[in-house]
């Protein structure tokens, strides 16, 4: 490796090609061996095998590529779709620490656009493009931000990605729109990059994000407590917000807490939405 090449991980996997010139390999069937990666290249080798991918050819990552059976009983892989082409997956044992290391790879120090907070508690804030700085570690995504704001985005806190192609700064690009809390407040931090980095941090913040169902049956009264909350009103003066009684705020809490769409912080009774309640807000608002 040349000085400016930096290994990230060498390890023990299985790996196998699924389409080669655009068509699917319908008998495809996974090889044990070596899988070495750097911030240049992944190198898969085992057998008769050796196969060399430069990360700077890879146009997508991550998603489910199952070809047949023998695939589809490997629960946790990663999918580098190489040009237009061709397409590996990539299965360690262990895993997370090889998926934290190909985000790295790509993503660690990076500078992109961000838009922070693009939206707080619903609302959509007049904040402005700038630059910001990546950093990854294990289950957890930092922005630092040319304004001197960092702020730290923990995986398991995503509720709701989006993304589109949206006009910034003059120009059509890829913007990728994150939800997530702050203080116990829904906020949206919205991304823009490059096609492939955009689509490496889509497949980064999808590995947190809570598939959660949101169609439960909530009264009205519930939605309205939680539409509070969703907004940023403290737990404890929702009974004067919405003009309820204690005790019945309370109940209403002890309800969500049972759904699992508020977490208690502690008792007599402060709560926060965790992802699953922010995303039911949010759903909310549509419907609304």
């Amino acid at each position: 490796m040349s000085q400016e090449e930096k290994k990230i991980a060498d390890t023990q996997g299985r790996f196998v090609q699924v389409e080669r010139d655009g068509r699917p390999i319908d008998d495809a069937g996974w090889t044990s061996g070596r899988i070495l990666l750097s911030n240049k290249r992944l190198i898969l080798a085992g057998g008769d095998e050796k196969r060399t991918i430069p990360l700077g050819k890879v146009t997508e990552l991550g998603g489910r590529y199952d070809v047949n059976q023998e695939i589809a009983h490997v629960s946790d892989y990663l999918t580098f779709q190489v040009g237009q082409d061709d397409v590996f997956l990539v299965a360690t044992a262990e895993s997370d620490s090889f998926e934290t290391g190909v985000f790295r790879a790509y993503l660690d120090q990076r500078v992109v656009l961000a838009k922070h907070p693009a939206v707080e508690g619903g609302v959509v804030q007049d904040s402005q493009w700038q630059k910001a700085r990546l950093k990854i570690d294990e289950g957890e995504l930092g922005v630092a931000l040319a304004s001197g704001t960092f702020t730290l985005i923990e995986l398991n806190d995503i509720g709701k990605t989006d993304s589109a192609r949206r006009t910034v700064k003059g120009k059509e690009r890829t913007v990728l729109e994150v939800e997530h809390s702050e203080e116990g407040t829904s906020v949206e931090t919205h991304f823009s990059a490059s096609d492939l980095i955009c689509s490496v941090l889509e497949t980064l913040v999808a590995k947190g994000e809570e598939q959660t169902e949101t169609s439960i049956d909530l009264s009205e009264t519930e939605k309205e407590v939680l539409m509070a909350l969703y907004s940023g009103v403290s737990p404890f003066d929702i009974p004067n917000f919405i003009g309820m009684e204690v005790d019945r705020v309370e109940e209403i809490y002890e309800r969500l807490i049972e759904l699992e769409i508020v977490e208690e912080v502690r008792k007599r009774h402060e709560v926060a939405l965790n992802a699953r309640g922010r995303n039911i807000a949010s759903d909310t608002i549509s419907d609304t």
